[in-house]
């Protein structure tokens, strides 16, 4: 090789002599300086989940008594207070009972004039039968007697039936309640005329312990739900355990039954009424109130409780979340979800046993990334005490001691902007010259 030969290779070669060890060095402070992301994880867990529906209805009383008069009268007292619980057979209202108390008077008398006429029409036919005995009284008088007997005891029956009817009615002046429950306003006052047909009730007595609550279900979902029924043994089938969700957004702590569902459709909504039956020993739930009965329908096997926070939605709608896998890179997920269960989604598919959904920092990642997951749990603990998170992410990380001298390359960051422009445009070295 000529000397002029040997001069142009060396020549060649400085420059990349030199950037050989840039380039590695632009990788070290690469790294060194963008470590991956942290974001919080969840880890999920499978399990069976009830499926339940919201629907509404409202309250009512499991048995209702409208207070009316049967007899005709004047209301002389009320007997009751006001929105009290009353018993069976309480009196509530009294009617003037002077008629009354003359009709029975009057169903008293008959009856004694029709004893006496039946005593005097037995003894004669007792005679009758002793002188047909002795062949004295011919056949056609002693059936006369006995006929004449049998009159007088019918007519005596009939006069005990009337003096019956008559106290009967007496006994109604005074109106009685005839169910157990609370009672409401009066709608009668004292003086005022009541009839026995009258369509305007008295009063309504409510039986409020239990009560029963209306609610009604499309047919189709009422469908739906005899057919996963069918499908489980007998045994496996919900216990149709019922809760209540108020007016006020408050949950009723007692939870229902489902009792009875109308074997009818209604032709114009399409829908079933169902029956719910509360305990109610604190009268907090009243008839007329509007509520939202949660019912157990189904259990979803094998499902995955995904907290909301961690799913989003793509540009077609779809349900999406970001899990972490074994080699703490960002998977994409497409997610099936049932229903939403407080702050969760019941999840059927996209999610698995195992796995880490992100719930926190969503922004600053994307599929594929590399990140440093910390579990919800660990993080919410290591917020109370000060140096916590980066010790917590140090144990968590496998190359905590890696972290731990990378303080070195961070304090020279201080005299690396002055030396990074002496690599680009090569000035440098250019004022050092001038400078010597």
């Amino acid at each position: 090789m000529s000397a002029r030969t040997r001069r142009i290779a060396i020549f060649l070669a400085l420059p990349l002599a030199g950037l050989i060890p840039a380039i590695a060095l632009a990788q070290a402070e690469g790294g060194a300086g963008a470590p991956p992301p942290a974001v919080t994880v969840v880890t999920l867990h499978a399990q069976d989940v009830p499926l339940t529906t919201t629907l509404p209805g409202r309250v009512t009383a499991s048995a209702e008594a409208e207070v009316r008069p049967q007899v005709n009268g004047i209301v002389t007292e009320r007997l009751f207070d006001e929105g009290r619980m009353v018993k069976v057979g309480d009196p509530l209202f009294r009617i003037d009972k002077t008629t009354y108390e003359a009709a029975v008077a009057q169903a008293q008398a008959a009856v004694a004039q029709a004893k006496a006429q039946a005593d005097n029409a037995g003894r004669e036919a007792e005679r009758v039968g002793a002188l047909r005995d002795r062949r004295v009284a011919s056949e056609s008088s002693t059936d006369t007697a006995i006929a004449t007997r049998d009159a007088a005891d019918a007519a005596l029956q009939a006069a005990q039936a009337q003096l019956q009817t008559a106290q009967i009615e007496l006994d109604r002046t005074t109106i009685r309640a005839e169910l157990d429950g609370a009672i409401g306003l009066a709608q009668t006052s004292q003086g005022a005329l009541v009839t026995a047909s009258q369509a305007t009730p008295l009063a309504v007595i409510r039986k409020l312990d239990p009560v029963h609550v209306d609610v009604t279900q499309s047919a189709a979902e009422v469908i739906r739900w005899r057919r996963e029924m069918a499908a489980h043994d007998s045994d496996e089938v919900p216990g149709q355990k019922v809760t209540l969700r108020l007016a006020d957004g408050t949950e009723y702590p007692i939870s229902g039954t489902l009792t009875a569902a109308e074997p009818y459709v209604n032709e114009t909504t399409g829908v079933v009424t169902l029956r719910l039956s509360f305990a109610n020993p604190d009268r907090i739930l009243l008839p007329g109130m509007y509520v939202q009965a949660v019912v157990q329908q189904t259990t979803a096997r094998n499902v995955v409780l995904a907290p909301q926070e961690g799913v989003s939605r793509d540009r077609r709608g779809q349900p999406i979340a970001l899990v972490v896998n074994a080699q703490n890179q960002v998977e994409n997920r497409e997610l099936t979800v049932l229903q939403d269960m407080g702050n969760a989604w019941v999840v059927s598919a996209g999610l698995q046993d195992g796995d880490r959904l992100i719930v926190e920092g969503l922004q600053k990642i994307g599929a594929g990334m590399t990140v440093q997951p910390e579990e919800r749990a660990a993080a919410g603990a290591a917020a109370g005490t000060g140096a916590a998170p980066a010790a917590g992410a140090g144990d968590k990380a496998a190359p905590a001691p890696e972290t731990t001298p990378a303080p070195a390359p961070a304090a020279d960051p201080a005299a690396q902007p002055a030396a990074e422009p002496a690599k680009d445009g090569g000035q440098s070295p250019d004022k050092d010259a001038s400078n010597g």
